[in-house]
């Protein structure tokens, strides 16, 4: 007979600072081999958010006194809706956008430079690439894609906009090529340039291109450190979808990981029993800016 494992932590909730929207649910124009949520052109598990839905969660989260939003996906810049929802959250409060680049051509780059600058609040791009070349970028997010998102972040550029290049480490893409990185984003235009290295989450795609959690890989009570409250995503946020609210953008696939249907249901501590959460303590994922 098998011995039981021990329960897993149990996360505060203090209170909300951050809300992430997945205003296009899975839908992407690419299919990343590492997607942690699988998301592609056919990718209907998560549905795109309407525009109501997306402003609805933005007015209940400001009554809860929220600091920050962050729009993903799937590909946000999909949404028909999508500048507009920019510019009705840049009313309100900072917001981070997730995105790989290639829906950003020249005047939407002009246009969302112009939503930056009559906002009271910052908007952040955060584009995603995984190698400072073509050959390390493109087996795993597309043949042609290295080049179209620096084209796109040499476009952000030009238009005002310094975008942060998220680097998954999946490839040789690690912080000890930081230089690397930086070089290219200087050869971009970039004066000021930003990189966030994220490790992999071994859900989705990405355990089929490389494997899975192991059974050890996930935590026990007493494992989390002292001010892990407020530096994992599901300590002061949550996840908005079509489909409902979830702790955090990670686990909306995740078995069990439903929290309900408004945000309101989702304001109270959880159990960190899901094993994706072992990446977030064990590696130092952290899923804000």
């Amino acid at each position: 007979m098998s011995t039981p494992l021990p329960a897993p932590p149990t996360l505060p909730f203090p209170y909300l600072e951050t809300l992430w929207l997945q205003v296009t649910g899975t839908l992407c124009n690419l299919t990343c081999k590492h997607c942690f949520i699988t998301c592609g052109p056919n990718n209907a598990s998560h549905p795109m958010m309407s525009t109501a839905q997306v402003t609805q969660a933005v007015d209940e989260a400001i009554g809860f006194g929220v600091r920050e939003f962050y729009f993903t996906g799937g590909e946000p810049f999909l949404h028909p809706e999508i500048e507009a929802l920019i510019a009705f959250v840049l009313e309100r409060a900072p917001l981070s956008i997730l995105t790989n680049g290639l829906l950003i051509d020249a005047p939407r780059a002009d246009r969302l430079a112009k939503l930056a600058a009559a906002s009271p609040y910052s908007l952040d791009l955060r584009i995603s690439l995984d190698g400072f070349t073509a050959d390390q970028n493109d087996p795993i997010r597309g043949r042609g894609t290295f080049d179209k998102i620096i084209g796109a972040v040499t476009r952000c550029a030009s238009a005002g906009i310094d975008p942060i290049l998220t680097i998954t480490e999946v490839v040789s893409a690690t912080e000890a090529t930081l230089p690397a990185f930086q070089q290219l984003l200087a050869e971009a235009g970039i004066s000021r340039p930003r990189l966030k290295f994220l490790p992999p989450l071994r859900l989705g795609r990405e355990a089929r291109r490389d494997r899975g959690y192991a059974d050890e890989e996930r935590l026990f009570d007493g494992d989390l450190l002292p001010d892990e409250v407020f530096s994992l995503a599901c300590g002061t946020g949550r996840m908005v979808t079509a489909k409902g609210v979830y702790p955090c953008p990670i686990l909306i696939e995740a078995k069990g990981a439903r929290m309900g249907d408004r945000l309101s249901d989702a304001l109270h501590p959880i159990k960190l029993s899901h094993q994706a959460c072992y990446s977030c303590h064990a590696e130092g994922l952290r899923c804000r800016t």
